[in-house]
């Protein structure tokens, strides 16, 4: 039994502990690309440098509030939040978001401006191998914090893993920019490229806001929720007649549960007590996520025979005639599954 509790919290503190080393990269990396780029800026005065220099301050500052929203989540519940800190993860996703789209709009305005007042620039070659180096750097880290983000189930990590791909590609927009502004001597190409970049970076902080905003609003996890489902097929019991209600919200690394399970009605509660305790166990043995349920027990009607699988039931009224698998339909509903 001491094995059943202290699973779940190993697995969080274990989560936890990975997502702040990995933010906690991202921060230190970031600010020696920032200097780099501010760098290859003063070297060849190229507005197009200077766009993506001036995303790299977005890059560290988001990295921080993110370091600060894993802290922050890690704090257990207390009468304030009674469910936790998690969603501080949904607030650091829309600041991220929101400072990217900042940056794209910056970068919109300063390249218009500059196509009607251009300047020289020049060293462009040693600008290329500088922002090419870096572009790798966020690559290789933003699809390493991608998909650690999935696994460890942290929208904070997985978005700055974007926000670090998105750098990627304005780097390669950047080194290709740059060759041909070199090669073709046109100047004017500095702006133009810089607006096609910051379109997409404004297309990228739209993406981010809109996840932010569809987990502030408990807006269904899907993946997580058919995840949960197949884990409850499998291991499911006679016992567990029908499930419905079913509700999940995330707070942060956590999913919350709230369900109603139809048991047969004549099992007394300590009996009802362990099937419903027994539940919450396979799910949080066998998902990816740690899984807190809120259980509500219903007893069986004459009308669920036709599909209860218990065995020499003393009280079944008519045969077993159907087979119900859980289903995002049939779980959501707020009825046993006979009720139309």
């Amino acid at each position: 039994m001491l094995t059943a509790f202290c699973l779940p919290l190993a697995k969080k503190f274990n989560t936890l502990l990975q997502q702040k080393k990995i933010i906690l990269l991202a921060l230190i990396t970031g600010i020696i690309l920032m200097i780099a780029k501010f760098g290859a800026y003063l070297l060849t005065a190229s507005n197009f440098i200077l766009t993506d220099a001036a995303e790299s301050i977005v890059n560290v500052l988001a990295s921080s509030f993110a370091f600060y929203s894993i802290y922050l989540a890690s704090l257990p519940r207390d009468e304030n939040h009674p469910y936790g800190h998690g969603k501080v993860e949904f607030f650091s996703v829309f600041i991220e978001g929101a400072l990217i789209s900042m940056a794209g709009l910056g970068i919109l305005i300063k390249s218009t401006y500059n196509i009607f007042y251009p300047h020289p620039i020049h060293d462009l070659l040693a600008g290329v191998y500088i922002i090419g180096i870096t572009g790798v750097v966020n690559g290789c880290l933003g699809y390493y914090m991608k998909r650690q983000g999935k696994v460890l189930k942290s929208i904070t990590i997985e978005a700055d893993g974007r926000h670090l791909i998105t750098d990627m590609v304005t780097s390669i927009g950047l080194v290709a920019g740059l060759l041909l502004i070199y090669f073709t001597r046109i100047d004017l190409l500095d702006s133009i490229l810089s607006i096609l970049v910051g379109m997409y970076i404004l297309y990228v902080g739209y993406k981010l806001l809109r996840k932010s905003v569809s987990g502030l609003m408990d807006e269904a996890d899907f993946e997580l929720v058919k995840e949960i489902l197949s884990i409850l097929n499998d291991q499911r019991r006679e016992e567990w007649i029908d499930l419905h209600n079913f509700r999940a919200q995330k707070y942060g690394n956590e999913l919350h549960i709230d369900c109603h399970i139809t048991l047969p009605n004549y099992f007394d509660l300590n009996k009802v007590h362990e099937e419903v305790k027994l539940v919450d166990q396979l799910v949080n043995k066998a998902a990816s996520v740690t899984t807190e349920f809120f259980i509500h027990a219903d007893p069986c009607l004459p009308y669920c025979c036709h599909y209860c699988n218990m065995q020499n039931c003393p009280i079944r009224s008519e045969a077993k005639t159907t087979d119900i698998t859980w289903t995002m339909e049939n779980i959501t509903r707020n009825k046993k599954h006979f009720e139309r």
